[in-house]
C-alpha cells in the first residue's frame, strides 16, 4: 500500500491557529511562527492561519501599502519557509496581494505543501459589508473580489478554500465539489460572530458532509476592533470536535475519512440532490 492510499484511509491531524493580530507585520509573523511550531509539535500535518494573520491595521487602507506581488514578498516567503522547515501543509490565512487598481488589493489565501511549493491561491470572492450603530465595514473599498472557486488535493482528500464572509454563501461550497475538508480562515466581528459563526460553520459541514476547519481572529485588537474567535474543527455530522474561545492558541484534532464514509452511508443526502 503506497503512502497516499494509506494516508487517505487513516486519521490525519490538522490545526487551526487563532490570533489577535496587530499593526506590526514582523510581530504577527513571529507570533504565527510560534503557534505553527506548537501545532506541528502536537502532530498537525496541515495548519490553517486566520484571515489577516499578518496584519490588522488601524485603517482599512493600511493594508494596501503592504501588498505583495503574487509569488513574491516577505509574507509569502515566511509561509513557504515554515512549511518546508516543518514539513507540513500551510494554508496561509490571507494576505494582501497587488490588484490592477492601485487603491485596492486581493485578499489572498496561499497554500504551500511540505516541500514549500505553492500549490494554489484563492482570492476571497465575497466582500463583507455591515453597518450597525458605530460598526461599519465595507471591504470593497480596499479589496478587489476574486472570481474563481479553488481547492487542492491533500494526502487525505480534497480541500476546499473559502474566506470569512464566503461562509454565508452556500452555493460557493457546492461549487467546490466533493471535499474531505473545507477551510475557513476568518476575522468575524464580535457582533456577527456571536450571532451566526457557529451555526454557519456547522451548516456548511452538515450540508456538504465533510469536515470544516475554521481559524479565526479572536480578541481585542490594538486598532480597537474586537473579533469573535471560536476557532474550531467540525465533523460531517455537525459535531464540534475541538474549539478555542478567545485569545491566541492552537486548535488541533484529527479528521477521519472513516467518519465521513459513516455519515454519508447512513444519510446519503449528497446522492439525493436533484438540483445542480
Amino acid at each position: 500500500m503506497n503512502d497516499s492510499i494509506e494516508t487517505a484511509l487513516h486519521p490525519y491531524r490538522v490545526a487551526a491557529i487563532q490570533m489577535v493580530s496587530t499593526p506590526s507585520v514582523e510581530r504577527n509573523l513571529a507570533d504565527a511562527a510560534v503557534l505553527i511550531e506548537q501545532a506541528a509539535r502536537e502532530g498537525a500535518r496541515l495548519v490553517l492561519l486566520p484571515e489577516y494573520f499578518c496584519f490588522m491595521g488601524r485603517a482599512d487602507t493600511d493594508k494596501v501599502a503592504l501588498r505583495e506581488p503574487a509569488g513574491d514578498g516577505p509574507i509569502q516567503t515566511f509561509l513557504k519557509d515554515i512549511a518546508r522547515r516543518l514539513e507540513i501543509w500551510v494554508v496561509g490565512g490571507t494576505l494582501p496581494v497587488a490588484a490592477p487598481e492601485p487603491e485596492r488589493v486581493l485578499n489572498a489565501t496561499f497554500v504551500f505543501d511540505p516541500q514549500g511549493r505553492e500549490v494554489v491561491r484563492y482570492d476571497k470572492i465575497h466582500l463583507f459589508n455591515f453597518v450597525k450603530g458605530a460598526e461599519a465595514f465595507d471591504e470593497a473599498r480596499t479589496i478587489r473580489p476574486g472570481t474563481e472557486v479553488r481547492g487542492f488535493d491533500a494526502p487525505f482528500g480534497r480541500v476546499g478554500l473559502s474566506v470569512c464572509y464566503d461562509l454565508r454563501f452556500p452555493e460557493l461550497y457546492r461549487a467546490l465539489g466533493d471535499c474531505t475538508l473545507i477551510v475557513v480562515p476568518s476575522a468575524f466581528t464580535y457582533t456577527t460572530g456571536h450571532a451566526h459563526w457557529e451555526m454557519l460553520l456547522r451548516a456548511r459541514a452538515v450540508e456538504n458532509q465533510c469536515y470544516v476547519l475554521a481559524a479565526a481572529q479572536g480578541g481585542k485588537h490594538e486598532n480597537g476592533r474586537r473579533t469573535w474567535g471560536h476557532s474550531m474543527l467540525i465533523d460531517p455530522w455537525g459535531t464540534i470536535v475541538a474549539q478555542r474561545d478567545e485569545g491566541p492558541g492552537v486548535v488541533a484534532a484529527d479528521i477521519d475519512p472513516a467518519r465521513i464514509a459513516e455519515v454519508r452511508q447512513s444519510l446519503p443526502a449528497l446522492r439525493h440532490r436533484v438540483l445542480a
